[in-house]
């Protein structure tokens, strides 16, 4: 008799040691603003796919990718700041 693999795969896919660790936790809450900030712009986006994007719709993209990338910025900056506290040379 032949084993299955797929579903010995299905069985243990859930084991207790297979869940994210602490940092790994931290790591997403750590980036939880930024992904916000990414689907606040994708459903700007999105909400534009179907029609003409309005002045309103243009402007709520705008301020969606500023939010993105004033996040990104920080966490570059607050990851910066981790690498190197003495600051750069």
């Amino acid at each position: 008799m032949n084993p299955i693999v797929t579903v010995q795969d299905a069985v243990t896919a859930f084991e207790p040691w297979m869940e994210p660790t602490n940092a790994e936790l931290d790591a997403i809450e750590s980036e939880m603003p930024l992904i916000l900030a990414d689907v606040e712009l994708i459903d700007a986006q999105i909400m534009t796919l179907d029609r003409t994007p309005s002045e309103l719709d243009a402007r709520r993209i705008r301020r969606a990718l500023a939010r993105v990338l004033a996040e990104r910025t920080r966490l570059v900056n607050r990851a910066t700041a981790r690498i190197a506290p003495g600051g750069a040379a």
